[in-house]
């Protein structure tokens, strides 16, 4: 059931329960497992576009974290049959091993459709309660993202080495855990670079200790504007150490300097988002998800800050990428680390490297 009252009936797999959150759309045809496992859907639900969901499986290499991490899954078609030489489990097991309640046989495209015409909206997925009074009482008390810090839930609680034993490495990257994907740290592995993961709320004085060539903000869920410590400390941090953000790690760096994030109608969720390279006219194919945009208009309103939009997407023309010359920072909305394209944006990271190098370089 939708906050408006819209209600979808189905079958049940993974876990019986009851569970609410924000209901997205994602429209990528594979990869269900790194949506499932993506610190980034924290408190989502998300309706997967393509009609046949689990065809292959579940195995142990396909995460981008720990856990599964978002609130439920809604599918077409759930295929229990699976079939993949990489296959460890099914679907369902894999959802009822973390408590996560899903919904089948439904028309995802009147969903998605509905979705995109009025917007994302909160939703409720039971298969305790049918009352339609008691379901649309549970959502009315439901809090939404807007305003809240859902960071705090997904990020880690202390400082950890991603790859300590990386021979010949060169350059030292201090990784802000906002709910980071670990495909972002293999990258940055990629690249020669030796990764300490910090948690979000990680002072200046701490990081700036450790000496690193460079800092990443990592991607994460919920709205930005509500993660104020980051934003105080992001402020106090650039222009001191190359800064790479993605995601909200993007966002999060133009709150910093003063502008201003607004929530997306129905937001960019799934693997196919065409986004434009203003510096060299290619179009990349992306990975997208995101509920909130970094506002234009707010930019043009910095004083005394030189910065240029880098990409564009080309469905709606929102901002894809800002760069801050002047503060050795630079910022992507989409995720260089997936491979829609396979490979389109994985030049983002030596663009990073280059930073840093450039960087020491000047201080030497």
């Amino acid at each position: 059931m939708l906050e408006d009252g819209t209600v979808f009936k189905g079958k049940s797999f993974g876990s019986e329960g009851e569970i609410t959150g924000e209901v997205v759309f994602n429209t990528s045809m594979t990869g269900y497992q790194e949506i499932l496992t993506d610190p980034s859907y924290h408190e989502q639900i998300v309706a997967m576009t393509y009609p046949q969901i689990g065809n292959y499986g579940v195995n142990d290499k396909d995460v981008e974290s720990n856990k599964i991490q978002l609130s439920g899954i809604i599918v077409k078609e759930y295929i229990d049959y699976y079939s993949s030489w990489r296959a460890k489990n099914s679907l369902d097991a894999y959802l009822k091993r973390y408590n996560i309640t899903a919904i089948s046989d439904i028309d995802t495209r009147e969903l998605t459709r509905h979705i995109r015409v009025s917007g994302a909206m909160n939703g409720i997925i039971s298969t305790e309660n049918s009352n339609l009074n008691y379901l649309q009482e549970k959502l009315d008390n439901y809090p939404g993202l807007i305003g809240r810090d859902l960071v705090k839930n997904v990020s880690c609680t202390k400082p950890y080495y991603y790859n300590n034993k990386i021979k010949n490495h060169k350059y030292y990257v201090i990784a802000l855990d906002y709910g980071i994907k670990l495909n972002i740290l293999r990258c940055l592995n990629d690249e020669g670079c030796r990764i300490k993961v910090f948690p979000a709320d990680t002072g200046i004085d701490r990081i700036l200790s450790e000496n690193p060539d460079g800092v990443l903000l990592s991607n994460g869920p919920g709205d930005p504007a509500a993660v104020k410590y980051a934003i105080k400390n992001i402020s106090e941090l650039l222009g001191k150490k190359p800064v790479f953000g993605i995601c909200l790690g993007h966002q999060l760096i133009a709150l910093s300097l003063g502008a201003e994030t607004y929530k997306l109608k129905f937001g960019h969720h799934g693997g196919n988002h065409p986004v434009k390279n203003l510096e060299t006219g290619q179009v990349e194919i992306t990975t997208q998800n995101h509920g909130f945009n970094v506002d234009e208009k707010s930019l043009k309103k910095l004083k005394n800050i030189r910065y240029k939009v880098t990409h564009l997407n080309l469905n709606d023309q929102t901002i894809e990428g800002i760069e801050y010359e002047d503060l050795n920072a630079f910022s992507v909305q989409h995720h260089p680390e997936a491979g829609p394209g396979p490979h389109d944006a994985r030049y983002i990271f030596r663009k990073f490297t280059n930073m840093m190098e450039k960087f020491k370089t000047k201080i030497q």
